[in-house]
């Protein structure tokens, strides 16, 4: 069975969040109406992903997405590429780098999970150079966003069970791989795998690591 290293994005490797970057790509959408309505979506979503998990978390993320209904397919493409050139590979963490590099040098398989949509992690995926990514993806109806996320939704605190799922169909041994997580909602995540850390974690996560005895790793 094969070792791997799955590395949440949001916090562990970059530290724009999916909020971030569905609300920049709502800004920039044509029109000032329909960019006024996009934000009042996401706004929504902002409540419920700083008050924690609710249920599975998907809620919030759902909600997250849905401010770019009505946007092209061309156009999602077009602010993927200059949201990740603009402001994402900039807010790429150089301890998160070396975590991955590591864990590439040691002949892990790196999985990339990621609450965003997958025009956007995608572009994070390829300059990292990860071997397989899991993260969201819009519905698109005749060419348009819809405004919902497909199934199964990528958010919150279900990171753990994408895992357990991706390391079953691909013959992955759990116990000897290595999980790198930053916030509170990614706990079952670690505790999921043989090999928890902490990376710049938050409160939340901080004070599970210290009751778990998981190592924590802070930027220099």
């Amino acid at each position: 069975m094969t070792s791997a290293a799955f590395f949440r994005a949001e916090g562990t490797l970059v530290s724009q969040s999916a909020i971030a970057t569905a609300a920049w790509m709502a800004a920039n959408g044509y029109g000032l109406s329909p960019r006024l309505a996009r934000l009042g979506n996401v706004a929504l979503a902002a409540p419920l992903a700083l008050a924690g998990e609710l249920a599975s978390g998907a809620t919030a993320t759902r909600m997250t997405w849905m401010g770019l209904r009505g946007m092209s397919e061309d156009r999602l493409a077009v602010l993927a590429e200059e949201y990740f050139e603009e402001l994402l590979e900039p807010s790429i963490k150089e301890l998160g780098r070396e975590l991955l590099n590591k864990a590439r040098a040691e002949g892990r398989r790196i999985i990339l999970i990621s609450d965003s949509i997958e025009q956007v992690a995608r572009h994070l995926a390829d300059h990292l150079g990860v071997d397989d990514l899991i993260c969201n993806r819009l519905e698109l109806r005749k060419g348009k966003a819809s405004g919902r996320l497909e199934d199964p939704v990528v958010g919150g605190n279900v990171a753990g069970q994408f895992a357990r799922a991706f390391a079953e169909e691909e013959g992955i041994d759990l116990a000897l791989s290595w999980a790198y997580g930053a916030q509170g909602s990614d706990a079952l995540l670690l505790s999921a795998i043989g090999q928890p850390c902490a990376v710049d974690p938050d409160w939340q996560l901080r004070r599970l690591a210290r009751d778990h005895h998981w190592p924590v790793l802070e930027a220099r």
